[in-house]
């Protein structure tokens, strides 16, 4: 679910185990390439004709406020789509062959938009065919912290194992009949849409994605296998995530899968964002972890 033109990575941090190869960007701690054993690309190229990203990290908002403005005790600050995190430099603070740590800190550049003190880490870790991105947000101020987190890797589609395109799909590991929600000019829709879910299937097609991201509030599921379902495919764990956005573009070489804890400003609000339905909120000295896993599957 993203609209705007990115800023590139530079530096990279690479990472791998004899079933995975990573690299995660120090601008916006991104992860920008994931390779399996035999160095197929399973992550979106980032073509910009479509869109630029790859799996940008969303904070301390996930999609966008009512006129791109964050309201704090009265005073208006700009806050573009998905937050600042994404086009943040972070510092490498741990690497080993097969994991990294990096951080971004709470700044006077930061404080301008966003006025709370923080401490962001972000880990990456791969142990065999498995990538683990945790992330750790912390309340280093004297107030709370209200803020929203998200992941937003976009997987090729059609993954690089020969299954056409139009054989790819999303299957829930539970039943996903609630209704779901899309966005009006990236604010959050009250209206309700009937899942186009059947069962735990979801079959991709373009036109799913006509009006946007697929909107999973409260999702049952905290796991999914995204693929053909005859032929290697990827495993998607989001454990204490509570929401889930799907996305694509029409003819577009990805699929993204976004767990999120947090969503976008509904249509309606025009509050202090403390207030905005979807945060968390952590008192001063508390950290709370998130975090998601992608497993590509045997031969």
């Amino acid at each position: 679910m993203q609209t705007e033109t990115e800023t590139r990575p530079g530096p990279v941090v690479k990472i791998s185990s004899s079933g995975l190869t990573a690299e995660i960007a120090l601008l916006g701690a991104e992860l920008v390439r994931l390779r399996d054993e035999a160095g197929r690309d399973l992550l979106w190229d980032g073509n910009p004709a479509f869109w630029t990203g790859h799996a940008p990290l969303l904070f301390p908002i996930v999609g966008r406020l009512r006129n791109d403005e964050l309201v704090a005790d009265g005073v208006s600050h700009p806050m573009k789509q998905h937050g600042f995190a994404r086009r943040s430099l972070f510092e490498l603070v741990e690497q080993t062959d097969s994991r990294c740590r990096l951080r971004l800190r709470s700044s006077d550049e930061t404080r301008a938009v966003y006025p709370f003190d923080f401490n962001l880490e972000a880990v990456y870790a791969i142990e065999g065919a498995t990538l683990a991105i945790s992330v750790t947000v912390s309340n280093t101020g004297h107030r709370n912290l209200p803020f929203a987190m998200g992941f937003h890797p976009a997987f090729r589609w059609p993954l690089p194992y020969g299954a056409p395109r139009s054989t790819h799909e999303v299957s829930f590991e539970r039943d996903e009949p609630a209704p779901i929600r899309q966005v009006v000019d990236g604010l959050m829709s009250s209206s309700l849409l009937p899942t186009p879910v059947e069962g735990r299937r979801l079959a991709l097609n373009d036109d799913l994605f006509s009006r946007d991201a697929l909107i999973f509030l409260d999702v049952a599921s905290h796991a999914l296998r995204y693929g053909p379902p005859n032929g290697r495919a990827l495993r998607v764990a989001y454990p204490g995530m509570p929401d889930l956005g799907l996305w694509s573009k029409r003819d577009a070489g990805f699929l993204c899968v976004e767990p999120w804890a947090g969503y976008a400003s509904p249509q309606a609000f025009d509050e202090d964002f403390s207030l905005k339905p979807g945060l968390t909120i952590l008192e001063p000295g508390q950290a709370k972890d998130f975090g998601m896993t992608v497993t590509v599957e045997a031969p």
